[in-house]
């Protein structure tokens, strides 16, 4: 997943995150934590940066995952919500994982 990489579409892109943040860690109020894990923002950087998405199909992935927030009366940006002092990293899985199946509802 790591080698040779390809962008992926939304779905692929979502699905990669949790990935990084399960092998990284995922943190709260920082793009990187000095100890090296990562918020959902962050692990979308990361991707970028290292060519498995591009910009445009990352603010697709973000266009769905706003959407399952807004489903759920959130109608903060994602990173925002991501900061929330009681989030928990259960929650970002769930939002990251349905915002890959509404992804590939819609056929990406």
């Amino acid at each position: 997943m790591w080698h040779n990489p390809q962008p992926l579409p939304p779905s692929g892109h979502l699905t990669q995150t949790i990935a990084v943040l399960d092998r990284y860690g995922w943190c709260r109020s920082l793009d990187y934590s000095p100890t090296g894990r990562m918020c959902i923002r962050g692990a979308q950087n990361l991707l970028e940066k290292t060519g498995h998405v591009t910009p445009a199909a990352r603010a697709r992935a973000v266009d769905h995952m706003q959407t399952v927030l807004d489903r759920h009366g959130v109608t903060m940006p994602f990173h925002a919500w991501n900061d929330l002092p009681h989030q928990q990293f259960s929650n970002i899985r769930t939002l990251l994982t349905r915002a890959a199946y509404t992804a590939r509802a819609n056929g990406e």
